[in-house]
């Protein structure tokens, strides 16, 4: 549906993007992840062709956003961070504005129009200025004039910033109905409040494409080494001695004793579960198991490793 190819965007010599490719296909929600300064807003100017990129292309059902711009534009509904709201307006003033300047007659809005503000749950707001709006409404207002037009795609750029946890929810419940006539590609750095409803995850570092993938298969990237917690009632040169003889065991840590109780931390070989061969040696050795826990490496954990930085920036 939309391809981008060798992105790149350049202020002197500093790079914003660099080198970006990859493919949004149709049907799916796409997340767009990395902490602040990632290039995350500078890639959705250009995909959007609200900026034009320094080289390499976008190309949105075969129209390039530069030397097509009014077709793949159509293609195309964009809400930025700061959403372009006219606070003197009333939502449905606003909203048959936009409508207009989407190119829609005048029957097409009087359709449309209430059609948007239903979807998005603002019919009852339709008469009051935006300006009086609540933060969570004016989001929503700004998501209406993004989908004015039935574009393919919609592009949300930090669209729940500001909005109070009850808020965040129906965002991300008004997402999920958008995504069964749309694409979506939203962005970003807060991980928690966009991985529960992607289908993908790009995230960018320094401008350049770090990770592309399911959540899942993000997260098995960096978790091919499972480590295991275990906490038995014996002595550490007993425990010291099993783990020493197991082939699957890649490495563990110094065996710390606390009274009866020895425990450590075992990492496995890449594709190994030793548990069941753990729990066998032990019981042939009578050490008795008080915690054995095998620790999987979460998506939070896959961001701040390919990042470098918390999960909240």
């Amino acid at each position: 549906m939309i391809e981008v190819k060798n992105l790149t965007k350049k202020y002197g010599d500093h790079y914003a993007v660099r080198d970006l490719s990859f493919n949004i296909e149709e049907g799916l929600i796409y997340g767009f992840l990395g902490p602040n300064g990632a290039g995350k807003s500078t890639t959705m100017n250009m995909i959007t062709g609200y900026l034009a990129p320094s080289s390499g292309t976008v190309v949105a059902e075969g129209f390039d956003i530069v030397n097509e711009p009014e077709k793949a534009k159509a293609l195309i509904g964009y809400l930025p961070e700061i959403p372009p709201l006219y606070p003197d307006m009333t939502v449905s003033e606003y909203l048959t504005f936009a409508a207009e300047l989407k190119g829609e007659n005048k029957k097409e809005v009087n359709k449309r129009v209430p059609e948007v503000m239903d979807k998005t749950g603002i019919t009852s707001m339709k008469d009051r200025l935006i300006k009086n709006l609540s933060k969570g409404y004016k989001q929503r207002v700004g998501v209406s004039q993004a989908i004015l037009g039935t574009p393919k795609l919609i592009i949300l750029d930090e669209p729940t910033v500001g909005l109070d946890p009850k808020q965040i929810i129906e965002f991300r419940e008004l997402i999920k109905e958008l995504s069964k006539e749309h694409t979506i590609l939203i962005s970003s750095h807060i991980l928690s409040e966009i991985s529960v409803v992607c289908d993908r995850l790009l995230i960018l570092v320094k401008g350049e494409l770090r990770a592309f993938g399911t959540p899942d298969e993000i997260k098995e990237s960096v978790s091919k080494n499972k480590v295991i917690s275990l906490k038995v009632k014996g002595s550490a040169s007993s425990l010291e001695s099993i783990l020493s003889d197991m082939e699957s065991v890649e490495s563990f840590t110094e065996i710390k004793s606390e009274g009866d109780f020895s425990s450590s931390e075992i990492t496995q070989k890449e594709g190994k579960d030793i548990r069941e061969e753990l729990f066998n040696r032990l019981c042939k050795e009578r050490l008795p198991i008080y915690e054995l826990v095998c620790h999987e490496k979460t998506l939070e954990d896959a961001f701040i490793e390919l990042t470098g930085q918390n999960r909240e920036i």
